[in-house]
């Protein structure tokens, strides 16, 4: 028996259990292997279903990319909230920077369609994302508070430049991905009074 929401909370009969499970299995493959427009008719070939199996799990590219980073968009949100209380506000920034750009490296593509979902409030993919967003505002807003910041930085911005950052270390490497977050860190920062 089904009751409706999203699929995760559904409760589903075994079989319908253990091919959501699979779809999610091979979806995180083929996205590492192929990048998020890969084909999902690869997805469902190698999960053993039919692509109507797949829709009804998951109507869209993006539920199923939703549905797929749900935890690890949860845990940045809950990485915000916790760097609330860090003893640097500035260091908590950057800490929660680096794991959002890390974060949108995980699949090649994901960083252009995060940006596209923080600003297309019909996808599956905006809520997660304005959650992120949110949490990463909130530091900024400290930062700014504490006068690391400058203080006409904004939490678009913020997001924007973790998004390229992504994007520019899918065409190069992780260490220049680091490099170029810290150099966009940097020119967002107030300078340090000298003497």
């Amino acid at each position: 028996m089904t009751t409706t929401g999203p699929a995760p909370q559904r409760r589903m009969r075994a079989d319908a259990r253990r091919n959501y499970e699979r779809l999610l299995a091979e979806a995180a493959t083929v996205f590492a292997e192929h990048g998020v427009e890969a084909s999902l008719e690869e997805i469902t070939r190698r999960a053993g279903v039919a692509n109507g199996t797949l829709y009804s799990h998951f109507p869209t590219r993006q539920a199923l990319l939703e549905a797929l980073l749900r935890s690890r968009m949860q845990t940045l949100s809950g990485s915000a909230r916790e760097l609330l209380d860090h003893p640097s506000a500035h260091e908590a920034l950057v800490i929660w920077a680096r794991a959002v750009v890390a974060h949108a490296m995980v699949y090649r593509g994901l960083a252009i369609s995060m940006m596209r979902s923080i600003e297309d409030e019909t996808s599956q993919l905006h809520a997660a994302c304005q959650a992120v967003l949110t949490g990463g505002e909130r530091l900024l807003n400290r930062a700014q508070a504490a006068g690391t910041v400058r203080g006409d930085a904004t939490a678009a911005d913020l997001y924007a430049l973790i998004n390229a950052v992504a994007w520019a270390g899918e065409q190069t490497s992780p260490a220049q991905a680091e490099r170029l977050l810290s150099f966009g860190i940097q020119g967002m920062c107030l300078p340090v009074a000298s003497g």
